[in-house]
């Protein structure tokens, strides 16, 4: 076994350091359990702040992830969930996709059982940054400063980690499970690593080191900002272990060899990803403009974790800025930047502590553009206990422990912060308008919320206003165009909606849903069946399988002379997409009677009856077909079924008199049925004639 290595240089703190203080070697005890009490409070404390949280619903990037995520659905299916869908969260993210499977499988998309599982990752990062800091603390360059309050000082800057606002985006949002989940794979990362230099000499070192790069290698199939944790043990090894990068390499070359081994599959996942549109460096913008960019965001990072106000679910998609507005948040990160190597060399601990926010971060906010979400909450998940132990440790140097009282009333403040937090999180609608009285400037908000509105009777208004403000705001939005389009059609404004399912189309010609959006609405507008039927036909190139569209222009080709036999096709083509279409089978039916092809019609009819019992004008055209083939009987009784489901349908009451005056004894009944059409039809001359003649008729 070689010599201990040398002590960092310079003062862990620059007042009261121990320039003196012992290297860490192998041969130092680990410390004394800190007991159960402060995991017991920190789950606690969680509960307390996220009770109100478990009914929340699928949001947003849940329904990919989640509800329409086709891949969880039978977790015996390993290689499809180990192949997600790459288009949406959970894309390269494996093991990610495996919690969600697991959630399914027990729960469905019943969403208590996700907010249970991310609550418990919660928790169990907690206590691991517990372990994690608690241990460091312990380290004999902080022991002499620290170690008598090792666990009250652990215990502060854990639940104010736990407990701070801006968190709840990582733990209450379902799909950002991905950044707590890769939380915990990273503390755990650092703590198996620390464990395993505690026990170097006792014969479980190595144990803890396999741990440590087996919790990496789970964080590779998490989410990608684990990339950094190789280096974050590395520098975790110079500042608290062994005292110098050369000495720390020298000494576990092998740990840091085996956390970068985990680099190699991240990139072989990363190469299988080709759908994640404006993510990378081929997402069309410049890295230099993007990090210039990500300055700003740097910084308003930092004032969320020391002023979480405002908190906002979605800040939008990156957008250009001029140079003119970048420059004092550059030079504000450049200042971090130097400030932290300076630390790093005079007082490593806090220097360490540092460079934990910066390199966490490095992955989203720096070169790699993200254009989409160039900000967003969930990323500041890990990179705030760099920021919280700074404050804590700060505070404690300064106040000594007077300051613990001031750090639990902190905790209280932040957790209450929290619990009112989730409260947006409520619905759809609560976290859009929260999100747009927020961030005004969000065109995404806006259309987000649009679609949640327009679901809600009577707020149709209210959802046109809100995509007329996207559309202000970003144009190009051939979303908002084709969805306003929709909201106007159903209002009865057809000619503004073709304009708009037009522009939509003018922005995104392939988009197969505008093409049939318009198809509707040119098919609503006497004299333009034909342009209807081309818009159906290039959805239909676009999508071939949407049963919808072809139903829609079988509908069509029904009102046009000379294309019944074309609308019979699309009708079989439907069918054949989606067998159990009860309205496909019910206009086949009425278009094969039409045809003469009365048996065919009677099949049909009675498909649709059958996957729809109350599709009553089934049953009164089954009732119709089944008198054309002789079957008096069996047309009585499909016309007595459409009127207990319709007794308003005068021309059943009609048609079942006639029925009934075909058997014996049924001209009583006829009348009663005669009389009920002119009740609903006064002027019915043919069924006044008939009740004349039945009464004529009598003795």
């Amino acid at each position: 076994m070689s010599a201990p290595d040398p002590p960092a240089t310079g003062a862990v703190f620059p007042e009261g350091s121990r320039r003196n203080a012992s290297p860490a070697t192998p041969e130092t005890a680990p410390p004394r359990s800190g007991g159960l009490w402060p995991a017991l409070v920190l789950a606690a404390v969680a509960v307390a702040i996220y009770a109100n949280s478990f009914a929340v619903p699928l949001l947003y990037d849940d329904d990919a992830a989640i509800a329409n995520n086709t891949s969880i659905r039978r977790l015996a299916a390993i290689g499809g969930i180990f192949s997600p869908p790459q288009n949406t969260g959970v894309g390269g993210r494996p093991l990610l996709n495996l919690s969600f499977a697991l959630n399914y499988a027990f729960g469905g998309t019943a969403v208590f059982g996700y907010h249970l599982v991310n609550l418990l990752i919660h928790v169990l990062a907690a206590w691991t940054l517990y372990g994690l800091v608690r241990r460091t603390l312990l380290r004999p360059a902080l022991a002499p400063r620290f170690g008598p309050s090792a666990g009250a000082l652990a215990l502060a800057i854990s639940a104010l980690w736990l407990c701070h606002p801006v968190q709840t985006v990582s733990v209450t949002y379902l799909s950002q499970r991905a950044e707590a989940l890769v939380g915990l794979f990273y503390l755990l990362t650092l703590y198996c690593f620390l464990r395993g230099a505690e026990q170097e000499d006792r014969g479980k070192g190595r144990l803890w080191f396999a741990f440590s790069v087996l919790a990496c290698l789970a964080g590779v199939g998490t989410k990608e900002v684990i990339v950094t944790a190789p280096f974050l043990a590395l520098l975790y090894d110079r500042t608290f272990l062994a005292g110098s990068f050369a000495a720390a390499w020298r000494r576990r070359r092998p740990v840091f060899l085996g956390l970068a081994g985990t680099w190699p599959v991240l990139a072989w996942q990363l190469s299988r990803l080709h759908e994640r549109v404006g993510i990378g460096f081929r997402a069309g913008l410049s890295p230099w403009a993007y990090g210039w960019a990500e300055c700003r965001v740097v910084v308003r990072y930092l004032l969320l974790t020391v002023w979480p106000r405002p908190l906002v679910f979605d800040y939008g998609q990156y957008f250009a800025v001029a140079w003119s507005q970048l420059w004092p948040f550059a030079v504000v990160v450049a200042a971090l930047i130097l400030a932290t190597l300076v630390l790093l060399r005079r007082s490593p601990a806090l220097g360490f502590a540092a460079a934990w926010f910066l390199i966490v971060l490095a992955p989203t906010s720096s070169v790699v553009p993200v254009v989409p979400q160039p900000m967003a909450e969930n990323r500041l998940y890990l990179p705030l206990a760099g920021i919280v132990a700074i404050v804590v440790l700060g505070g404690f140097a300064a106040l000594r422990r007077r300051s613990l009282p001031v750090f639990a009333a902190l905790a209280l403040v932040l957790g209450v912060a929290a619990a009112e937090r989730n409260r947006c999180f409520a619905s759809a609608e609560s976290i859009w308008t929260d999100t747009v009285a927020k961030n005004p400037g969000n065109p995404r908000a806006h259309y987000n919320l649009a679609c949640v509105l327009e679901q809600i009777p009577g707020r149709q208004g209210d959802a046109i206003a809100q995509y007329e403000t996207d559309l202000r705001l970003d144009p190009a939005d051939y979303k908002a165009h084709n969805n306003l389009g929709v909201v106007l059609s159903a209002a009865g404004n057809i000619s503004e909606a073709i304009a708009h399912f037009e522009a939509a189309l003018r922005l995104q010609p392939a988009l197969a849903e505008a093409h049939c959006n318009l198809g509707d609405a040119l098919a609503k507008v006497a004299g333009r069946e034909a342009e209807a039927v081309g818009q159906y036909e290039e959805g239909l190139r676009l999508n071939p399988d949407n049963p919808k569209t072809r139903f829609d222009l079988a509908c069509v080709l029904d009102r046009m002379p000379g294309r019944l036999a074309d609308a019979i096709s699309q009708y079989q083509a439907v069918l054949r997409i989606e067998p159990d279409y009860p309205e496909a089978h019910y206009n086949l039916g009425n278009d094969l009677k039409a045809e003469g092809r009365n048996p065919a019609a009677i099949t049909e009819y009675e498909a649709a009856v059958r996957l729809k019992p109350d599709y009553a004008e089934a049953h009164h055209n089954l009732g119709n077909a089944l008198s054309a083939a002789g079957r008096i009987q069996d047309a009585i009784a499909e016309f007595r079924t459409a009127l207990r489901l319709r007794p308003d349908f005068a021309e059943t009451h009609f048609n079942l008199a006639i029925m009934l005056l075909r058997t014996p004894g049924g001209a009583a009944e006829a009348a009663k049925h005669l009389r009920a059409v002119l009740q609903l039809q006064p002027g019915n001359r043919r069924a006044r004639q008939i009740l004349d003649a039945i009464a004529a008729a009598q003795p």
